[in-house]
């Protein structure tokens, strides 16, 4: 559901201007996304690999930029605050029972909420921005040499602008805005709610779903800070240090991890590898009635 909640979030940015794109077409995306975010460190393959297969569908670049950030900063926006609720949730819990991962949950967030910062200012405070990183782009002059210095000050400049672009953009589509938050907030509550439903399976039916749910919220969090593709080490002993105090088979607890692994990665790896040899159907432009 996870996937097919990012399929209806690609179909509804281009409702309007490509109204034959297929539900297949929409849920390469998601797939592709999975598998080289799965693949890559800090999941930075994710946003090209999308490009790519919505270039390959035919939709015009620009256009396939513009809705990758749209929705990066959806994303990114309900991250945040899902992660806010849970942790007044399981705060407690993490602060009795495993304190130090919350130095983890708590630098995970600061991240989170560093990126949204930038692009709100990059949105609303455009010129003090860009004196503010040609500011710190001074101290990294100090480190960064000649025509390396130049491609990075170009690069990050042109990325600026690009975003401010878009956001001009965004903040004439409120509409298509909300239905995505929506769409988003649901596609998050679905991959939120695996480990739950895994207890379930395995006989734990007394858990709480809000505690186990926001309990999920915080490793993912913590998840995200690990640079080795998918987490892999830190994402395995993260839920079995915060879940433990919920299933007291070690034998089941392991089967639950294995099995959430196959659920939230494995299966986004495998997915993502036949959308990626899928051949997309092209679709043509018929102009934007929103």
């Amino acid at each position: 559901m996870y996937f097919v909640f990012e399929a209806f979030i690609v179909k509804r940015f281009l409702r309007g201007q490509h109204k034959k794109f297929t539900f297949k077409n929409a849920i390469r995306i998601p797939l592709i996304e999975q598998l080289f975010n799965g693949i890559t460190p800090f999941s930075t393959g994710g946003q090209p690999a999308q490009l790519f297969a919505m270039a390959q569908s035919g939709i015009d670049a620009g256009r396939a930029s513009s809705i990758l950030l749209m929705k990066f900063v959806v994303y990114q926006a309900m991250i945040v605050i899902n992660f806010i609720v849970c942790l007044l949730i399981g705060f407690q819990y993490i602060q009795d029972k495993v304190n130090y991962l919350m130095v983890f949950v708590i630098f995970g967030f600061v991240i989170h909420l560093a990126v949204i910062i930038g692009l709100l200012m990059i949105m609303y405070w455009y010129a003090f921005t860009k004196k503010l990183v040609a500011a710190c782009m001074l101290v990294v002059k100090l480190f960064v040499k000649g025509d390396k210095f130049e491609r990075l000050n170009t690069s990050i400049y042109s990325k600026i602008e690009n975003f401010h672009k878009e956001s001009l953009r965004m903040k004439n589509e409120k509409k298509i805005l909300f239905d995505v938050f929506v769409l988003t907030f649901f596609q998050l509550a679905f991959y939120y709610l695996v480990p739950y439903f895994i207890m379930l399976s395995l006989g734990y039916t007394s858990v709480d779903i809000v505690m186990i749910t926001a309990l999920h919220v915080l490793i993912v969090m913590v998840i995200s800070l690990f640079p080795i593709p998918g987490g892999t080490g830190g994402a395995e002993y993260s839920f079995a240090i915060v879940f433990s105090s919920f299933m007291t088979s070690h034998s089941k607890l392991i089967l639950a991890m294995l099995l959430w692994r196959v659920l939230t990665y494995y299966l986004g790896l495998f997915a993502g590898m036949f959308a990626l040899v899928m051949k997309p159907d092209k679709v043509e432009e018929v102009g934007l009635d929103d």
